[in-house]
């Protein structure tokens, strides 16, 4: 009974598996065209696979396109966002500044007296323009700048006239012959225009 036994082929449960898992392998293997493949000649074969590569290449390409221009318009998001940021920085505190002027105004009006500020004790005098020299610092620390343009071009998209002189020299025409009140320009944007008188070939003196 046992030599009978041994004749028999005995396949295991696991092995059943293994064998089904194999034929699953290969079947997989097989794609259309394997199954087909009698109807295709070498050249077919070689024609078909060009094509494919050829399409492949194309799509790799506008991959890579629409990367790069995704790339470009974050960097250029992202610089603007930078360069908005700072000149966000640079003018908040405008308004303070803007707060400041009528005292270093008041500074400047006091220096303008030559007589008066010469009799008050040097001490105190010197003491009070350290106070100025150190206001003007640090305005000037955060971009503010005082705007002077004696002698320059009038613009009246900068300057404000608020009258004129006579002149005989043709060449000084519509330029500024004297400063009243000084501007301000912070980091290059006017934020107090100053107050100019402007020469004149046609007319007196208007003030």
């Amino acid at each position: 009974m046992n030599d009978d036994m041994q004749k028999d082929e005995v396949i295991l449960p696991s092995e059943e598996a293994e064998a089904r898992e194999v034929d699953d392998i290969v079947i997989e293997s097989y794609n259309d065209e394997d199954l087909n493949g009698g109807d295709m000649t070498d050249k077919d074969r070689i024609k078909d696979l060009r094509q494919k590569l050829k399409v492949a290449v194309k799509e790799k390409q506008e991959y890579l396109d629409g990367w790069q221009r995704l790339k470009a318009d974050f960097a250029n998001y992202k610089k603007r966002e930078e360069e908005g940021k700072s000149e966000f920085m640079k003018f908040a505190r405008e308004g303070l500044l803007a707060d400041l002027l009528p005292v270093l105004e008041s500074f400047q009006m006091a220096f303008a007296n030559k007589d008066a500020w010469e009799k008050i004790d040097k001490s105190w005098r010197s003491g009070v323009e350290y106070i100025n020299t150190q206001l003007v610092q640090v305005l000037g620390s955060h971009g503010l700048s005082e705007m002077r343009p004696l002698g320059e071009e009038f613009d009246p998209k900068v300057h404000t006239s608020i009258g004129h002189i006579h002149t005989e020299d043709a060449a000084n025409e519509h330029k500024i012959a004297e400063v009243v009140q000084p501007g301000y320009d912070l980091s290059g944007r006017v934020i107090r225009s100053p107050k100019v008188k402007i020469f004149t070939t046609g007319r007196d003196d208007a003030t």
